[in-house]
């Protein structure tokens, strides 16, 4: 056994049992780490397959952020989470039509791969041998995909702005600063001349 498939098989086990420790997990704040744990061996099976960049990507994004996020606001937010609980029942007729459809899609990838193993080694795009995955894939993103990417860019701005004002909630009785009253203001609303008496001051 080679050292890179002995590293496979420590990585893939480590993953596969922490991926079913997220689901088995009765404490959410346990489920994040696992999730956290299962993010790491992901990412050193991508190294492993020469994609450093998805790698790092998993590292950075979804460890760093998305995951470190949630465990956050599991362990600040004061959720009741057995009532969250009482009415999955009704939701588990989507979540079984919408696995069985990521299943059927697995195999279809899956089977054509094996079916037709031609088509995954002709690449849309020449591939350099001489640079690294990750400057191919910048150049790629930022010359023929650079639209595509930027209009990526805007949709999730789009939807972070539209999340943050759907969730947005103004408490009664608060100052807040009305940029078009202060500069609609006159001089007279702005300024008050007062008159001092001499010797007195304020």
């Amino acid at each position: 056994m080679t050292l890179p498939l002995f590293f496979f098989y420590i990585f893939s086990a480590i993953a596969v049992a922490s991926a079913l420790m997220v689901i088995a997990s009765r404490n959410p704040v346990h489920s994040v780490l696992f999730l956290i744990l299962t993010f790491v061996n992901a990412a050193g099976l991508f190294m492993l397959a020469g994609a450093e960049f998805l790698a790092l990507i998993l590292i950075v994004v979804y460890v760093g952020a998305v995951a470190v996020l949630f465990l956050f606001v599991t362990m600040m937010l004061d959720v009741d989470f057995a009532s969250l609980k009482q009415g999955m029942l009704q939701y588990a007729p989507i979540g079984v039509v919408v696995g069985a459809i990521m299943l059927i899609e697995l195999l279809l990838v899956g089977g054509s791969y094996v079916l037709a193993p031609e088509v995954a080694s002709q690449a849309v795009v020449p591939i350099d041998a001489g640079i690294d995955n990750t400057r191919a894939l910048g150049q790629l993103l930022y010359t023929r995909y650079v639209f595509l990417f930027q209009g990526a860019g805007a949709v999730l701005l789009v939807a972070m702005i539209g999340a943050i004002v759907l969730t947005l909630r103004h408490k009664s009785g608060v100052k807040r600063q009305d940029i078009f009253k202060q500069s609609n203001r006159t001089r007279a609303q702005a300024t008050e001349l007062v008159k001092v008496k001499s010797g007195q001051g304020l």
